[in-house]
């Protein structure tokens, strides 16, 4: 397909045109995540033409996914492929001219500064502000832009975070809001505010790549697309006294916040203190005398009621059944080793 006719109608634009769209071509951007936002803006941007796209994501597909996360089947989730390679799997179909990678990790200290280093803009699709702020630590640090988004129910909210020109994360959110937080497993989430939240993101991730910066918003959007009530904050200069922009201090980035397991939605812990290769076949004729046992070559999924536990190749490990972190720690020792 020629690059002049799959993009016409983009060029046709005026703040894209031809030399815009030769600099979406070029372009790196790394999203971090791979649920209902980053289904949407990625593939907003794969078909927009957006050159290079690392697609990072802890998970699997679910049924429970189906609704919201427009790049998975029912297939995806009957073989519970991790869901940044079931996603370049259907970007590619696509747009194949676009280079698209998967990576199937954990957001953490460790690997932050090989996974988003190449990118030219970071891309938040996540569900929880620990990642959040790892990625305002290493872009503040690294002076990398960012745009931070977010959904559940009805809601939407977003905010582009150019370092040393704009507000960072913590400058508006000093710490993790306090008490429990809806999330989409306990407030329910609607499509389209997915939707409406990823394609402003998408748009404001155009801008910086066809070099339209003085277009970006620099306010905090925040809107809800039930009750129709929409606000914004001004977010155009960094604030005096921030812990990360002002002071520098990278407590993320350094690991001392990052606990050793973590909730992961509801009644669901995250085991990744251990990164060790994973023999799945061999824990699978292990495990199969104690409950049901399946894998392939992405996840292994053992279920011994009330428990499930998901375990990748390089020994991390999602239990559900439990939100006690012990418990889960315990239960991994116990059926994959300490």
């Amino acid at each position: 397909m020629r690059f002049e006719d799959r993009y016409s109608r983009q060029v046709l634009f005026p703040g894209i045109g031809a030399a815009g769209q030769k600099r979406l071509a070029q372009a790196r951007v790394a999203i971090v995540g791979c649920g209902a936002t980053g289904t949407c803006v990625s593939s907003l941007l794969v078909r927009a033409g957006v050159g290079h796209v690392l697609i990072i994501d802890r998970d699997y597909v679910e049924p429970s996914n189906l609704h919201r996360q427009t790049l998975f089947d029912e297939s995806d989730a009957a073989e519970s492929l991790p869901k940044a390679v079931a996603a370049v799997r259907k970007l590619t179909a696509f747009n194949s001219e676009v280079e698209i990678k998967a990576e199937v990790a954990d957001l953490t200290p460790e690997n932050v500064g090989r996974l988003l280093g190449t990118a030219d803009l970071i891309l938040d699709a996540t569900d929880n502000f620990e990642t959040r702020y790892l990625i305002n630590d290493y872009a503040v640090k690294n002076r990398r832009p960012w745009i931070y988004a977010a959904a559940v129910a009805a809601y939407g909210v977003t905010m582009n975070i150019l370092p040393g020109e704009t507000a960072c994360l913590a400058c508006v959110f000093p710490a993790p809001p306090e008490g429990p937080m809806e999330t989409c497993d306990t407030a329910g989430i609607l499509n389209s505010a997915v939707n409406m939240v990823a394609s402003i993101e998408a748009t404001e991730a155009m801008k910086f790549f066809v070099g339209a910066q003085d277009k970006m918003r620099r306010s905090l959007l925040s809107f809800d697309v039930w009750s129709n009530d929409r606000a914004e904050m001004a977010t155009a200069r960094p604030k005096k006294g921030c812990l990360v922009c002002d002071k520098h201090e990278f407590r993320h980035l350094t690991g001392e916040r990052r606990a050793p397991a973590t909730l992961c939605g509801r009644d669901a812990v995250q085991i990744h203190e251990r990164h060790r290769p994973v023999d799945f076949a061999e824990i699978c004729s292990r495990l199969e005398p104690l409950g049901q046992v399946k894998h392939n070559e992405y996840v292994l999924k053992f279920r011994r009621d009330p428990y499930e536990m998901t375990l990748f190749p390089d020994g991390r490990a999602i239990i559900k059944g439990t939100s006690d972190t012990a418990v889960a720690r315990s239960l991994y020792a116990r059926f994959v080793g300490s």
